[in-house]
């Protein structure tokens, strides 16, 4: 994946100067119960405001005021560190937008990095549990970004050890690690992804499912992308959406390179009910016709058709 992500989780750093899931399992029941609301998460607007030439969040009055145009209900942010949480909370209360889950980056695969980048996201995740959060996702860092760099072996162990952990700390707060991945973790048979998950006990770390990296990082396969679901979907809790095209991002959620009406028929097949949210990031080759609001309008409005059996 591109640095972008966290280019714009630096980019949160520097603006901070201006109910219980004890399991993945009742996190599963929680939301068939009642379902999540469909939520979309900060890195796509994030996309579409660089693409204007501006700043996601550097006024979160004028950035939440469009947001919320959508017709949006719940909102997934992303946090570098536990003050961030406090500066957002009060305007998710003035822009009445649930916050169910956050996105969060960690370092796991280096014993003397591990302690530190644990220590943070359960600062972060004690910040903002009192606002609502019960899903914290994290991608753990690839070696370097860009790069084609692989973790050894031993790396991986201790990843998935650290990993492990951080979700048993996590669940003894009545909140759920959901384990995400971008492309690099697919390569070399996704030993790295498939590590994770066999590594760590299921009531620990559940699954945040993205598909379109899961289906770009398996070399556009969607013969990967639902083995993955048939090999972990018990364990997914979460689902980024984005579509593609030929292979590029799409400026709106629609049909596309991915089958998202078999992805929702084989959730309900499995009877979870996972929390959705919309990720339709902007990239080179994307089109370009329409500003934020208006496309997540219409993001909704076909999540809302093709997922109709679980929200």
């Amino acid at each position: 994946m591109p640095a972008t992500r966290r280019h714009f989780l630096a980019s949160l750093t520097a603006l901070a100067g201006a109910s219980l899931l004890p399991d993945i399992q009742l996190a599963q029941a929680s939301s068939a119960n009642k379902p999540w609301p469909i939520s979309c998460n900060a890195y796509t607007w994030g996309t579409f405001y660089e693409r204007e030439q501006k700043q996601w969040m550097a006024d979160p009055d004028a950035s939440l005021s469009e947001y919320v145009k959508t017709g949006l209900t719940a909102y997934e942010p992303s946090f570098t560190n536990a003050d961030e949480v406090k500066k957002v909370a009060p305007y998710l209360t003035r822009y009445q937008l649930a916050m169910p889950s956050l996105y969060v980056n960690s370092s796991l695969h280096r014993t003397d990095e591990a302690q530190k980048s644990i220590d943070s996201v359960l600062a972060i995740a004690n910040a903002a549990k009192p606002f609502g959060v019960r899903i914290i996702v994290t991608n753990p860092s690839p070696i370097k970004w860009g790069s084609n760099d692989d973790k050894t072996d031993a790396e991986l162990v201790e990843q998935a050890k650290n990993l492990d952990r951080l979700g048993a700390e996590l669940r003894q707060r009545g909140l759920t690690l959901a384990y995400h991945t971008h492309a690099p973790e697919h390569r070399q048979a996704a030993r790295e992804f498939h590590h994770m998950l066999l590594a760590s006990d299921p009531k620990n770390v559940a699954l945040c499912l993205d598909a379109h990296w899961v289906y770009r990082g398996s070399g556009n396969s969607q013969v990967a992308l639902f083995d993955v679901v048939k090999l972990y979907g018990k364990r997914i809790v979460e689902v980024h959406i984005r579509q593609s095209k030929n292979g590029i991002w799409q400026e709106t959620f629609g049909d596309g390179d991915i089958d998202y009406r078999r992805l929702a028929a084989d959730l309900k097949a499995l009877s979870i009910r996972p929390l959705l949210v919309l990720e339709q990031c902007l990239e080179k080759g994307s089109p370009n016709t329409m500003g934020p609001a208006e496309a997540h309008k219409q993001d909704l409005h076909y999540t809302r058709e093709v997922f109709s059996g679980l929200v």
